[in-house]
């Protein structure tokens, strides 16, 4: 008989967010694959629990530990993969593991449990019946910008991972790149007592953490789709197309004959406004 593997979330904030499901998981399972040991045997003690057999699965050795974990499981063992706080995946390792475990016919069972990213989102005051989970942004500032500009006429809600001393820095970008007046909402420290939810518009929630030295807590940035005209968002689109076409170097005749029937417009509206951008 082969084992299963289980995906079980762990609390983010309150160690009693644990579902007794995932408790009877934990206590019962050969091994348990953790992002942290220290953190799962802590939470074990905590609640009570026996102590399991646990071995690190992080991100620097989870592809050559997935081999193992999953010629135990083949032996017959249950194996539990957890990550320190949260549902394991989301930002978080075990993604090579589960592949793994499929791969080789091993049953994979999902609990449901805490994830920062639905509760920041459901508590956010934002549409949450279209969402997208970004995670971590780059943390240069090019490449974070490059991320939300190309978001930039998302109508979904989009839900973030900020580090608390980043924070401030990929609030700013929200503010060049999607518009200042766009509504965030970060959530700090979920489940936990100090729980603060900060909502406003991208400049006032800046503002508020530029006044905090130094900004503490675990951070769920949730910020508002863009919620302009359809075609609006088309024109703009096709505008940022034509102008980086044309500060590379591209000709407006080459911009027009490229985009005139993709965009279905006008060739000479096309070339006007590259001819414009090269003139410029």
């Amino acid at each position: 008989m082969r084992g299963t593997l289980f995906i079980v979330p762990t609390p983010i904030g309150q160690p009693s967010d644990l579902s007794p499901r995932g408790v009877e998981v934990l206590s019962r399972v050969a091994v348990i694959a953790a992002e942290d040991t220290r953190v799962i045997a802590a939470l074990l003690r905590e609640l009570g629990l026996p102590s399991r057999p646990a071995v690190s699965t992080h991100d620097h050795n989870e592809a050559e530990r997935a081999a193992g974990l999953v010629a135990r499981m083949l032996a017959g063992e249950d194996v539990a993969l957890v990550s320190d706080a949260g549902t394991p995946l989301v930002s978080d390792p075990g993604y090579r593991v589960v592949v793994a475990a499929i791969d080789a016919g091993v049953p994979v069972v999902v609990l449901p449990g805490p994830c920062a990213a639905i509760t920041g989102l459901v508590g956010s005051g934002l549409p949450p019946d279209r969402f997208l989970f970004l995670g971590f942004l780059p943390r240069d500032e090019g490449p974070r910008a490059a991320a939300l500009e190309a978001r930039r006429f998302e109508p979904a809600t989009v839900v973030l991972y900020e580090a608390p001393h980043r924070v401030v820095e990929l609030l700013d970008t929200v503010r060049r790149v999607l518009g200042g007046g766009r509504r965030v909402v970060v959530a700090r420290s979920l489940t936990k007592v100090w729980e603060e939810w900060i909502r406003g518009t991208a400049d006032e929630v800046a503002e508020r953490f530029r006044a905090e030295d130094p900004v503490r807590g675990e951070l769920t940035v949730v910020i508002e789709g863009f919620r302009g005209d359809a075609g609006e968002a088309e024109a703009e689109r096709l505008d940022s197309v034509i102008r980086g076409l044309a500060e590379a170097g591209v000709s407006p005749g080459v911009i027009r004959d490229v985009l005139a029937d993709v965009y279905d417009r006008p060739r000479r509206e096309i070339y006007q406004r590259a001819l414009g951008y090269r003139n410029r």
